[in-house]
C-alpha cells in the first residue's frame, strides 16, 4: 500500500484554514482518496489537553520557550499516535497548522529565534516533514476582523495586538521563501471558491491528483 501524503495549511488568524481544509478534504475524497483531517495544537487526546493551555487564558501566560515546548509536546503525540499511523495506512492527512506555526508565532513573532525552534523540531520529530504546506495569506486587519467574528473563546493569540500579527504575516512569507519546494503562498483575500480553486490547483500541481 502506498503511503499517504501529508498536507498542512498555515496562516495568520482568520485566514479561513478550517473552512478550506474541509472543502479540500471533500475534493480529495471525491477523487477517491482516503483523507483524515486534523488540527494543531491538538489532533490526539493528549494534544487536545495541551491545546486548552495554549489557546485560552491571558495573552502573556507563557514565555516563548515554554509555549514552544508545549506545542512540540502536543505535536509529538499527534504525529506518533495519529499522523504517522494514518499515513502508513495509505490515508492522506490534512492538518490545520503544524510546525511552521510554532516557527512563525514563537520563533519569529515572539522572538525565540529560528535556531531554538529548529532544535526542538529535530529533537522531537527528526526528519519527519509535510509533503506540502499551503500558506493562506491576507492583510492583518482583514484576518483579525474575521477571527473576531468567530467568538469561539479561543482568542488568546488574537489579543496579542496588530504589531504581533504583522510580524506573524512577515514570518509566514519568509518561511515560504526559505522552503519553496514544500511551501506555496495562497492569496486568501478572494471569495471562498476562488481560494479553494487555488488550493486544489496547488495540490494537483505538486502532488498529482486531478482536483479540477
Amino acid at each position: 500500500m502506498a503511503r499517504g501524503s501529508f498536507i498542512t495549511l498555515e496562516g495568520g488568524e482568520g485566514a479561513g484554514k478550517s473552512t478550506q481544509i474541509s472543502l479540500l478534504a471533500k475534493a480529495l475524497r471525491d477523487a477517491g482518496i482516503a483523507v483524515h483531517t486534523t488540527r494543531e495544537p491538538g489532533g490526539s487526546p493528549g494534544a487536545e489537553g495541551i491545546r486548552k493551555l495554549l489557546v485560552t487564558g491571558e495573552a502573556g501566560r507563557w514565555d516563548p520557550m515554554s509555549e514552544a515546548l508545549l506545542h512540540f509536546a502536543a505535536r509529538r503525540d499527534h504525529v506518533e499516535k495519529v499522523i504517522v499511523p494514518k499515513l502508513d495506512a495509505g490515508e492522506w492527512v490534512l492538518s490545520d497548522r503544524f510546525a511552521d506555526s510554532t516557527m512563525a508565532y514563537q520563533g519569529y513573532a515572539q522572538g525565540l529565534g529560528r535556531p531554538a525552534v529548529e532544535a526542538l523540531y529535530q529533537l522531537t520529530l527528526g526528519d519527519f516533514t509535510p509533503d506540502l504546506t499551503l500558506i493562506l495569506d491576507l492583510p492583518v486587519e482583514t484576518g483579525l476582523a474575521r477571527a473576531a467574528a468567530r467568538r469561539d473563546g479561543e482568542d488568546r493569540y488574537e489579543r496579542l495586538g496588530e504589531d504581533f500579527h504583522r510580524r506573524l504575516r512577515d514570518a509566514f512569507h519568509d518561511i515560504a521563501k526559505r522552503a519553496p519546494e514544500r511551501c506555496e503562498l495562497i492569496d486568501a483575500t478572494g471569495e471562498l471558491d476562488a481560494v479553494q480553486a487555488a488550493l486544489r490547483a496547488a495540490v494537483t500541481r505538486r502532488l498529482g491528483p486531478d482536483l479540477s
